[in-house]
């Protein structure tokens, strides 16, 4: 199917996302992958895990990317489990510490010469407001949107090369999915940013305490999407294909910080991860996604148009001089 055959973004609305139509797409759409190597952040757990497994019985290369170990060991015994596949690894990322961040690009780099898909599931939402990242950043925007921006940019020259088939000798498109959320519409801040919430340690604290979590997270979620479409306007004439999205309302450990009378009103409109997996795997392997570079798509595997400052230019550009600032000297 042609992009021109399918429905244009669209302004869906918060309705049409908490109860979306039947999926015109599923994850036993997603094709042989055979041959492709393929990250996952956060794939120890939730809709990252049930990627995993996804791809892996599409006999994908998959490295799992998360924090814990242990748990990470356990998610790959119960995928091999699961699909009867082997091909599946462990790579130590932390995305609240840069220094973890670099150590895991350079891991990879060092048993591997292509990445063919970086898919960016993990991160945190609303957790306590006193959370900081290694280096003293709003623990929200400082994983969800600095830990990734910086894994992104060490593994951009691999990422890179394999679109231009330096290693295999054929020209791939490889594609950077970065998962955000419809919390960057939910939760919008003034002026889409409020930047002193992002300095270091105790200089941010009372900004972070008046915007709250909710508006930190809409702020980290919103970044996710900027950061998409700086990606899409930078290496999309390199054959690179960046695309955000939101998953759905689905039932993870992401909302474990979320306080129990609101899990316990809001459990009902939550779908389970085999829902939540739709979204990103359209996006990370559908030949129609590769005709939607830059943009923004929503429950289940629908373009939309997300918010008025998640499409600003200037912003979008400042948001990213920001993060290049910031992971200097890592």
């Amino acid at each position: 199917m042609s992009l021109n055959s399918l429905a244009p973004p669209e302004k869906i609305g918060l309705f049409g996302e908490l109860f979306p139509p039947k999926p015109h797409w599923t994850t036993a759409q997603v094709p042989d992958l055979a041959g492709q190597i393929i990250i996952v952040t956060g794939g120890n757990s939730g809709i990252g895990k049930e990627s995993c497994r996804v791809l892996l019985s599409r006999n994908a290369k998959v490295y799992l990317a998360a924090r814990s170990e242990s748990k990470s060991q356990q998610a790959i015994e119960d995928l091999k489990k699961q699909t009867g596949k082997d091909d599946v690894h462990f790579l130590q990322l932390d995305l609240a510490d840069l220094s973890s961040v670099r150590k895991a690009a350079e891991e990879y780099c060092s048993k591997e010469t292509e990445l063919h898909v970086l898919l960016n599931n993990g991160g945190v939402m609303t957790p306590p407001l006193d959370l900081i990242t290694a280096q003293g950043y709003d623990g929200q925007f400082g994983t969800n949107v600095l830990g990734h921006f910086f894994f992104i940019q060490l593994l951009l020259p691999t990422i890179l090369r394999t679109a231009k088939g330096e290693t295999s000798g054929k020209p791939f498109r490889p594609r950077i999915v970065n998962v955000s959320s419809n919390g960057h519409v939910l939760f919008k801040v003034p002026g889409g940013v409020q930047w002193d919430t992002l300095l270091k340690g105790d200089e941010s604290l009372s900004a972070r305490k008046k915007l709250g979590v909710q508006g930190l997270y809409g702020q980290s979620k919103l970044g996710n999407v900027l950061l998409t479409k700086e990606l899409a306007a930078r290496y999309g004439m390199d054959g690179v294909v960046a695309i955000s999205l939101h998953p759905g309302s689905i039932k993870t450990e992401l909302g474990r910080h979320v306080p129990a009378l609101m899990r316990r009103l809001t459990n009902w409109l939550l779908y389970d991860v085999s829902y939540g997996a739709i979204t990103q795997l359209y996006a990370a392997t559908s030949l129609d996604a590769l005709e939607m570079n830059g943009e923004y798509l929503t429950t289940w595997a629908r373009r939309q148009l997300p918010s008025t400052w998640a499409r600003d230019e200037e912003l979008r550009q400042k948001v990213w001089a920001w993060c290049e600032e910031q992971v200097k000297g890592f």
